[in-house]
């Protein structure tokens, strides 16, 4: 029986509360202790500890055995143009399938792109999370190391003005990227 004033799903989520807050209970650190503070909803912070406890038992594994079976890719050496281009459109959307969206790739080539799925992305241990809305972006241009290749074709106008009065340093032009691409992206 409920006490007055309370409701059923007051009472679920303060019980939901508790046995996820047992289940953490091995994997304590600060970021628990945060949520004290925060005051936060109970079903906002149930939703923060499922998630917590989602990344605590998710597995660490090469990206490429997120699939069943395994994703691997034929050497790009054996692969014309036209059967590259067609595997790389199909890898696309087998990775944006586990919720892997690639990010800055229209600076680069179909080879160039392929390859570097090939030898960065699915080799990469990462934790398989399993939870609807957590996507892992994988950045094809290191802003720090590459700024020019970043302001020509993918930073805003503010952007550029906000690095040109930080640098002191001109603005390269700004160039249309060479392989524009429609790529799968995060729902909003």
């Amino acid at each position: 029986m409920s006490s007055p004033g309370s409701h059923p799903d007051e009472v679920d989520q303060l019980l939901l509360n508790a046995k996820l807050r047992d289940e953490l209970e091995p994997f304590l650190d600060e970021s628990v202790h945060i949520l004290d503070c925060r005051r936060l909803p109970t079903d906002a912070e149930n939703e923060f500890l499922a998630q917590m406890l989602a990344w605590e038992r998710a597995p660490v594994l090469p990206i490429s055995q997120w699939f069943t079976p395994e994703l691997t890719l034929p050497a790009p050496d054996k692969l014309n143009e036209r059967e590259l281009r067609k595997l790389l459109t199909v890898t696309i959307e087998q990775l944006y399938s586990r919720r892997i969206v690639l990010d800055f790739t229209d600076h680069l080539s179909d080879r160039q792109l392929y390859c570097l799925i090939a030898r960065d992305i699915l080799p990469s241990p990462e934790k398989k999370l399993d939870l609807p809305r957590n996507y892992l972006h994988w950045h094809f241009l290191d802003v720090e190391a590459q700024p020019e290749t970043w302001l020509s074709f993918y930073a805003s106008d503010e952007e550029r003005d906000a690095w040109a009065a930080e640098t002191g340093q001109p603005l390269p032009p700004r160039r249309t990227p060479p392989y524009p691409r429609k790529m799968p992206r995060r729902p909003s």
